[in-house]
């Protein structure tokens, strides 16, 4: 296999690598949003559960503040029937105190649900406030292991980066600027080796001229299919199978 066939390959398997890291590198933002999306929708959850808190609390201090509305009703009502000598306005306030009392049992019911509604509320608090605190520190801790591999694979990918550049000023010209543009054109795998007759890449039979051309290693030679660069080492096979 000719030198630069060698340098071609090295530089392929450096670029594929680079894809690697950068891919890597690709998934830290969104994982990262993942983690702090977590602890954000913990975090709600107890503030959701504090705002259903509240609201029942003022929902019964409303009701509490009714009640005694109509207490002073009923108050206000029998000081009249004391005071009244007509019976007809006797049995008139007296209906009035019964609305006022039904209207009173209606409303505690009322008080009971919210009350009911509070306590749960209270132990979605208390429940959430506790998995918020675990998922602080889980997320945090995710976190901080993230920026590690973010800081790893950046300078990883510096590296692999100043290394490619000298990998691809020792292939030189004129097989550099072919090779990216291949690489532009048909993904990663564009150095490919041949096998049984056929192109590694688009895995078609290559005409028999330019087998023996591979076979005589003496230049830059590309797939008559796919324009791919192919190459032949001693131990591929060149015989084509039926």
């Amino acid at each position: 296999m000719i030198t630069t066939i060698e340098k071609l390959l090295v530089l392929q398997e450096r670029d594929s690598r680079i894809r690697r890291v950068e891919g890597e590198l690709g998934h830290i933002e969104p994982a990262r949003q993942a983690l702090n999306t977590k602890a954000a929708a913990a975090q709600t959850a107890v503030d959701q559960a504090k705002v259903r808190l509240r609201q029942a609390e003022t929902s019964r201090d409303a009701l509490e503040l009714e009640i005694k509305s109509k207490k002073d009703l009923i108050a206000k009502y029998s000081l009249q029937q004391f005071q009244t000598r007509k019976n007809e306005e006797y049995r008139a306030l007296a209906h009035e105190i019964d609305l006022c009392k039904d209207a009173i049992f209606k409303i505690e019911d009322q008080q009971i649900a919210f009350m009911e509604q509070a306590e749960a509320a209270q132990k979605e608090i208390v429940q959430g406030t506790r998995g918020l605190e675990e998922t602080r520190r889980s997320v945090a801790a995710d976190l901080a292991e993230l920026a590690a591999r973010e800081q790893n694979l950046q300078g990883e990918l510096a590296a692999l980066r100043a290394n490619r550049q000298e990998l691809a000023a020792a292939v030189g010209e004129p097989a550099l600027p072919l090779y990216e543009r291949l690489v532009r054109s048909k993904g990663e795998k564009v150095i490919v080796g041949v096998e049984h007759g056929v192109c590694g890449g688009c895995h078609m039979r290559l005409p028999p001229q330019l087998l023996v051309e591979c076979q005589a290693d003496k230049g830059i030679i590309t797939c008559s299919n796919c324009a791919r660069i192919v190459y032949w080492t001693a131990d591929m096979d060149l015989a084509i199978v039926d």
